[in-house]
């Protein structure tokens, strides 16, 4: 075997080490578990193999597999462990996806770099026709957050503009020293699956300002801080829906408010 790979604090690259997680992880978008939808036979892209202990289990589904990988001694190390990965060496948040398998759909996975796992599922969004499925493991209270009901404390922009599109579960917690090295904080599992919704009915980006400025001052009323986005003279001034804090309201309030701006414009 190659030699291992060091772990890049740059990178946020924490390497799983326990094979019966990844073995889970691996399990969460079989065809199994997504019994029910038409996504188990999907290809695969997964972010950040590192080392590929995630990688192996993917590739004995049988399914056409490729990873991206911005390390370049991750992407040396796994040419030589698995050489017939096909490795796209490049920054996730750069990619073009549409690239990856020819326009066509496939399912997402990965040990998601902490530092930039919510960006990563802003991307998810942007490419929501693509990604019917994700799953990974992220930092548990980011997990917690994708996942939360209305009402909760960790409800928020991602919570709200990934159910809108998503039926989100958090799966299980994967404890700090299952790792090299290991991180100071736990991590959660996830999966996304995509629901029947396939249109909000509202402008999506008027939707998705309303939703970050809403959470942008999280703790006022949405009469104080949605006031840049509702016209002068508009009737929702009068909706009992403004005395709400942001985190009360679920997707269907959330197109709600945003249909009765767009009419007051």
């Amino acid at each position: 075997m190659p030699k291992e790979v060091r772990a890049k604090k740059s990178l946020g690259q924490h390497f799983l080490t326990d094979l019966n997680i990844a073995h889970r992880i691996a399990d969460t978008i079989s065809s199994a578990n997504l019994e029910g939808t038409p996504y188990g036979d999907l290809p695969i892209l997964e972010i950040g193999p590192g080392m590929g202990v995630l990688t192996r289990f993917l590739a004995e589904s049988g399914r056409k597999l490729k990873a991206v990988e911005l390390d370049s001694e991750s992407v040396g190390y796994l040419a030589s462990a698995m050489p017939g990965l096909e490795v796209i060496e490049a920054d996730f948040l750069r990619l073009d996806l549409n690239e990856i398998y020819d326009g066509k759909p496939f399912a997402l996975i990965g040990n998601y770099p902490y530092n930039i796992s919510s960006q990563i599922f802003f991307k998810v969004l942007d490419y929501k026709e693509l990604i019917p499925v994700a799953a990974g493991m992220l930092q548990r209270e980011v997990a917690q957050r994708l996942c939360s009901p209305p009402g909760s404390k960790t409800y928020g922009i991602l919570s709200v503009l990934l159910q809108a599109w998503y039926d989100c579960e958090y799966l299980f917690t994967v404890d700090e020293n299952v790792f090299s090295p290991p991180p100071k904080v736990k991590s959660g599992v996830i999966r996304l699956v995509r629901n029947s919704r396939r249109e909000l009915g509202v402008d999506e980006k008027l939707f998705k300002q309303v939703v970050k400025t809403a959470f942008g001052q999280r703790r006022k009323t949405l009469r104080n801080s949605l006031g840049p986005v509702i016209p002068p003279g508009s009737p929702l001034w009068e909706d009992e829906i403004l005395k709400e804090r942001p985190e009360r309201l679920g997707v269907e309030e959330f197109i709600r408010l945003t249909r009765m701006i767009e009419e007051g414009r």
